[in-house]
Order: C-alpha cells, then sequence, then structure tokens
C-alpha cells in the first residue's frame, strides 16, 4: 500500500477547505470572500485550484480507494 504523495494532500485540503466553504455559503457567509474579498483575483485562483483538486481526486479516487 503506497503513501499519498504531497499533491494528493494538497488537493483533499483544498477540496476540504471548498467543502466547508460551500457548508457555510448555505448560511451566507462565503470564507474564501472574507479572507480574500479585497484580491478577487486571489480569490478566483483559489477556486480554480478547489475545482482542479476536485477533478484530480475524481481521477485518482480509484487509486485512494485501494488504500
Amino acid at each position: 500500500m503506497s503513501e499519498l504523495n504531497w499533491l494528493d494532500w494538497v488537493a483533499l485540503i483544498l477540496v476540504i477547505i471548498g467543502g466547508i466553504n460551500w457548508g457555510l455559503v448555505a448560511f451566507n457567509f462565503n470564507l474564501v470572500t472574507t479572507i480574500f474579498g479585497s484580491m478577487p483575483t486571489v480569490e478566483m485562483i483559489v477556486y480554480v485550484l478547489v475545482g482542479l483538486s476536485g477533478i484530480y481526486l475524481a481521477i485518482i479516487s480509484p487509486k485512494l480507494a485501494k488504500k
């Protein structure tokens, strides 16, 4: 059984952050906007990275299921 590599960990952390943020959005609180509100470009980069992380995890999920 192989260990998770650094990219797997980064993707997992970003997806967890994204999930928490979506949960907070349900209560009209956007954590990413609160943190990066004055930096819309950085905010957009965070959203893109979270989205790419979700795609990455969907692709490698069979590998993760074997661990």
